[in-house]
């Protein structure tokens, strides 16, 4: 996988979640922290995690610094916003996590690690791609 194509995943899998964005988007971080934390350790999850936040910060303000096995304070960020916008903010901050651990441990293992994480949400997506 490279760039772009990770860049491609992240769209495609947030297009789904027009409606409901902050579930879908924890549901996501869920699932990727599952296989993440499994490889990197909590503490290099968590410090990844917190960059992509203050990154994220300079285009989409409103998002709330901390973090929670929950992610609740992405929860109340995002539900606080218009669905397009929480969905931007959301592909932004996740776009820039995987950014930031695919320069550390490399595309091919990062790609490795969404796939695995995301895999239901791939199908869902490819579904509806098909569907249109």
């Amino acid at each position: 996988m490279n760039e772009l194509r990770r860049h491609q995943l992240i769209q495609n899998i947030m297009a789904p979640h027009t409606e409901n964005v902050a579930n879908g988007a924890i549901s996501l971080w869920e699932k990727m922290a599952g296989q993440l934390v499994s490889i990197i350790g909590e503490v290099a999850f968590d410090a990844l995690y917190a960059r992509s936040i203050v990154r994220a910060q300079s285009t989409f303000s409103w998002l709330e610094n901390g973090l929670d096995r929950q992610f609740s304070p992405l929860r109340i960020s995002l539900d606080g916003q218009a669905a397009e916008q929480a969905g931007e903010a959301n592909s932004l901050l996740l776009v820039i996590f995987t950014d930031i651990l695919a320069s550390y441990i490399g595309e091919d293992l990062t790609g490795n690690i969404l796939h695995s994480a995301w895999s239901d949400e791939e199908s869902d997506a490819a579904k509806e791609s098909q569907n249109e």
